[in-house]
């Protein structure tokens, strides 16, 4: 869609471990619009540093057991459910982890990561193995391995915001302005 619009734009995609490196990109002008994880409780639309960042989804995360465990018989788990339960994560710590970690702290309890990933394909098949339970995003769990369930958490339901960063004011730029409102479509139910 965009390049059909906006034929000449160049679109470069770049994975940055530190959001705040990737806000600094923006500020800096050497990025037009950088995808973060922010803290969910901010406002959801708002400028900081001269970035405005705008609002496209929550995405809560959910529980990923292996087909036998005791808990997957039931579609909805309470977090503190699971505090005595070996973990595997599937994040590095950081912006994409804490909403996980809060949500533990909020429960009671730091989860015991007995086995680290950085990617949900292989921390699934962790779970598989029956090497500890997880709790990965919904949009990191498109692909499920087999031999797991995703089930619903609450109490508290951990959640990460996700939001686009461009200039505020951004110079008018029909292709940027064209490129959120694709994405905002996209996150859109």
């Amino acid at each position: 869609m965009i390049r059909g619009e906006h034929p000449g734009v160049r679109i470069e995609l770049e994975l940055v471990d530190d959001p705040e490196d990737s806000l600094r990109e923006v500020a800096q002008g050497r990025a037009d619009l950088a995808l973060v994880v922010v803290e969910r409780d901010r406002t959801r639309d708002r400028t900081r540093d001269g970035i405005a960042l705008a609002h496209l989804l929550d995405d809560p995360f959910a529980a990923v057991l292996p087909k036998g465990h005791p808990l997957a018989a039931q579609r909805v788990l309470d977090l503190p459910d699971l505090a005595d339960e070996p973990w595997v994560a599937s994040e590095r710590p950081g912006h994409c982890l804490d909403p996980l970690l809060d949500a533990c702290g909020a429960a009671g309890f730091s989860p015991n990561f007995a086995v680290r990933s950085e990617d949900y394909a292989t921390a699934q098949g962790f779970v598989a193995a029956g090497l500890g339970i997880g709790a990965m995003p919904l949009l990191g769990l498109g692909n499920r391995h087999p031999e797991v369930v995703v089930r619903r958490l609450r109490n508290p339901e951990p959640i990460r915001a996700i939001h686009a960063a461009i200039r505020d004011p951004s110079p008018g730029q029909p292709a940027l302005h064209g490129l959120l409102a694709a994405l905002r479509g996209a996150a859109s139910p």
